[in-house]
């Protein structure tokens, strides 16, 4: 054999070699990344785990609070016959509140970023829509009397008129041709009037507080919901604070797109949404404008008259005594 020939043997064995240790690093590279990566996973399961339970067991804290207190004041009742009646009804109240919060109490939580991305890609493909039929960017919740919530319509002309009958999704009349869908906040709106304790105004002033109450304390969608009402020229503006969804100016948003609803419904009218930066006052703020209620100004305005008439008479008979 021949020098060359041990050469070249002694080569390929340390190549190999070589290979077959670079082969088994990275290998064992990979198995410890696998390893990481299903210990990751692990933990994030066990978080989100302890998040869901801790969140219960607040809960269920308050609904063991109040069975408390529902028990001492029934206790009460039978020690103090005087404040027998009150403390009953103290009782009573607590327990029953004890109650409803430890069965009612959420089983499962979906964090803010996952709806807020979830709503992103309607918002994108309502804009790309709105955009390719070449529709105006009037956003207008005309009333739907089968459900009982409003519909949105986006207009291609500017003298359009708000459909009424149409089905849906594009209107092909001449007068009202766009787009007629199914907002966002229509279903929000539906479990609105269902936890609602009482009825819902058809008045613009005590029906803005019933949605912006709705939107921070039912839903949760904002941090804070101001609103500033002008009953007499038929707007709503509604200054907005940590929205839970992201900017409030796309497509159907979320917040305004329920307040836009709740007003289309409420007052049994379309209303047109506008929607601009809060600058210092807010974050955001959401305007919705309506026709105003002709009843309402004529007796503001016979209640102005019979005033300033009350007014004279009043001095005239200070002089004549």
């Amino acid at each position: 054999m021949s020098t060359y020939d041990f050469e070249s043997g002694d080569r390929t064995e340390t190549e190999t070699a070589t290979g077959t240790a670079f082969d088994g690093e990275s290998t064992d590279r990979l198995e410890r990344a696998e390893a990481r990566a299903e210990l990751l996973a692990e933990e994030n399961r066990r978080l989100r785990a302890r998040n869901a339970r801790a969140r219960r067991s607040k809960y269920r804290r308050t609904a063991l609070g109040l069975v408390a207190i529902g028990v001492c004041a029934v206790a009460g009742g039978a020690l103090f016959p005087d404040s027998r009646e009150i403390l009953l009804a103290l009782g009573a109240t607590g327990l029953f509140g004890g109650l409803l919060t430890y069965y009612l109490t959420p089983g499962q939580f979906v964090a803010a970023s996952v709806g807020e991305r979830v709503y992103a890609a309607w918002a994108a493909n309502g804009d790309s829509l709105a955009a390719e039929l070449g529709l105006r960017e009037d956003r207008v919740y005309v009333p739907d009397e089968r459900a009982d919530t409003a519909r949105l319509y986006v207009p291609a002309r500017a003298g359009f008129e708000p459909p009424t009958e149409a089905e849906g999704p594009l209107v092909l009349e001449r007068d009202g041709r766009g787009l007629l869908v199914a907002p966002t906040g229509a279903t929000l709106f539906e479990e609105f009037r269902r936890a609602l304790s009482g009825e819902l105004a058809n008045r613009p002033e005590p029906l803005a507080v019933q949605l912006a109450d709705g939107l921070v304390e039912q839903f949760e969608l904002a941090d804070g919901v101001d609103p500033d009402v002008d009953a007499a020229n038929g707007r709503v503006t509604a200054a907005i604070s940590g929205s839970a969804f992201g900017a409030v100016d796309r497509f159907d948003h979320p917040i305004a797109s329920f307040l836009a609803v709740g007003l289309a419904a409420g007052l049994d009218r379309p209303v047109t949404l506008e929607v601009e930066a809060g600058g210092e006052r807010a974050d955001w703020l959401v305007t919705c404008r309506f026709e105003p209620d002709e009843t309402s100004d004529e007796n503001e305005t016979e209640a102005a008259d019979d005033s300033e008439s009350d007014g004279p008479s009043e001095s005239d008979g200070g002089e004549s005594r």
